[in-house]
């Protein structure tokens, strides 16, 4: 019997929606300042942002790669290396930093249940439980979901291993926090060892973009083709599978973030890292040292290893990243920045580089 806990009445509700221009509510009120807005402000006044854009300081620092902490339980297929630790030490350190400062801004949430009911949806839609081990995942699409949802159907029983070959079916036999109740929901934030996986987000939506109008006709139908009709003069006869990129990035600009595809969605509003603390972020460029610490750290069975990448998929290489950036309006990809700032900054990527000198290369 899981102990009760009373559901905080709804807070604040000034969670970050990252609309690229915000608007007055109501006839006597004025701008209403968005927090993820706020902090674009705060990092452009602080540390002269734009120029760095503008220069591509910012894209020239890499983030170290991740590695297990010292101390931490060793991962299964090997241990890291005293240099690897250190690095990995530095960049859990900036993170827990920015994290820190953003999620310590008054207007951020400190509860899921401080978070406007539609943004509470929306996290309690991603956080996916496993009762029997104790733990909570928030599946971001792009970022390797799709074989943490097959370990998590191997671990309650559903699936005989993660190499079953077929379509993922990414709803069935799998818990939502969603789905329970209010004191069961608390419980379950307080008690279990929550962790998220995060990614680039330039190629994070590089890689929707390639995936969802280059391969999915249900995507190039319902949106390919209303992107299409919109931003394209003549674009009526389209059939939704000819998108390009700088069509992509301006519907994005237009999209108003709460109401996105979660493919496309920024991480920070699909997880709300400041209304849920995470024990763990792990990063797709680490996916397999980072997924094996974390099967080692819930006690997943030895058998139960991370799934291998499938062969017939496509990765988004820093040669087509490069390619896609460089061809794409640049206008669209500085606008866009605001309403991804919390991903870059949160989670210690680099701003992407722009420059005419870079594009040259």
């Amino acid at each position: 019997m899981l102990p009760r806990a009373a559901c905080p009445a709804e807070g604040r509700r000034a969670a970050a929606s990252g609309r690229s221009r915000s608007r007055p509510r109501g006839g006597g009120g004025g701008t209403v300042l968005l927090p993820s807005m706020l902090m674009f402000g705060v990092i452009l006044a602080s540390s002269g942002l734009l120029l760095m854009i503008e220069k591509g300081i910012l894209a020239e620092v890499k983030p170290p790669p991740l590695h297990p902490a010292a101390g931490e339980p060793a991962r299964r297929g090997g241990g890291a290396e005293a240099a690897g630790d250190l690095e990995y030490e530095v960049l859990r350190d900036v993170r827990n930093r920015t994290i820190g400062a953003v999620c310590g801004q008054r207007a951020m949430p400190r509860s899921v249940w401080e978070l406007p009911a539609g943004q509470r949806r929306t996290v309690l839609r991603h956080l996916l439980v496993s009762d029997k081990y104790r733990f909570l995942y928030c599946y971001v699409p792009k970022v390797a979901c799709s074989n943490w949802k097959r370990i998590l159907k191997v671990l309650d029983g559903a699936l005989e291993s993660v190499d079953v070959k077929g379509k993922m079916d990414h709803k069935s036999d799998l818990v939502f926090l969603g789905d329970m109740k209010p004191d069961e929901i608390s419980y379950r934030l307080k008690h279990y060892y929550k962790f998220i996986f995060v990614r680039n987000p330039m190629e994070r939506l590089l890689s929707a973009y390639r995936n969802k109008f280059g391969e999915i006709k249900e995507y190039q139908q319902k949106y390919g083709v209303e992107i299409v009709r919109r931003y394209r003069r003549n674009g009526g006869n389209s059939a939704g599978d000819d998108v390009t990129f700088s069509e992509f990035l301006r519907y994005l600009l237009d999209e108003e973030v709460e109401r996105m595809n979660e493919h496309w969605m920024p991480i920070y509003n699909l997880c709300q890292p400041c209304a849920v603390r995470y024990d763990f972020i792990g990063s797709y460029e680490r996916l397999s040292t980072d997924a094996n610490y974390v099967l080692e750290r819930i006690r997943s069975p030895s058998f139960i290893r991370f799934p291998e990448r499938q062969p017939w998929y496509k990765p988004v290489t820093p040669e087509t990243l490069h390619y896609y950036l460089c061809s794409a309006q640049r206008r669209l990809i500085k606008e866009l920045l605001p309403k991804y700032i919390l991903d870059f900054s949160l989670f210690a990527y680099p701003l992407p580089n722009i420059t005419s000198e870079f594009c040259r290369q």
